[in-house]
């Protein structure tokens, strides 16, 4: 099966739409059973399988709220994707070490996903940009 280009924004944008609304199971299920999951600058490295990339939400989902995602471009290939996008939200806990203090935050992320045959992501790659959010929330 060939993934079009709309199919694979129609998986990215569910994936987003459950990330923006904090549902762990949700965010699982656009995954692959044998996913790995390598969000860059994650002290605890990549993942492999859907039960092991539960921890990195659970841990952000309690440190970021109110998030939105805005898509600012995307590149497609033979079933992947290239996504730039604008997170915006709020810091109550601590995000990436950082103390939020429920400041408002907003960085850009790369994302790098791969698809399998049935459409679901079978490869998250995610960069952020560390400096924008350090510069948000600095240490006191």
């Amino acid at each position: 099966m060939t993934l079009t280009p709309r199919d694979m924004d129609l998986k990215i944008d569910e994936h987003f739409s459950f990330e923006a609304s904090d549902d762990i199971d949700g965010v699982l299920q656009t995954l692959s059973e044998d996913v790995e999951h390598d969000v860059v600058g994650w002290p605890f490295g990549p993942s492999h399988g859907r039960n092991a990339a539960r921890a990195f939400y659970a841990a952000t989902f309690s440190d970021l709220s109110e998030s939105s995602v805005k898509c600012i471009r995307r590149l497609y290939g033979d079933g992947f994707l290239v996504d730039e996008s604008l997170w915006r939200g709020r810091a109550p806990g601590r995000p990436f070490g950082l103390e939020g203090r429920n400041r408002p935050l907003e960085f850009r992320l790369l994302h790098v996903v791969e698809f399998n045959d049935d459409g679901d992501i079978k490869r998250e790659n995610v960069w952020l940009d560390l400096a924008a959010i350090m510069q948000q929330l600095p240490r006191d």
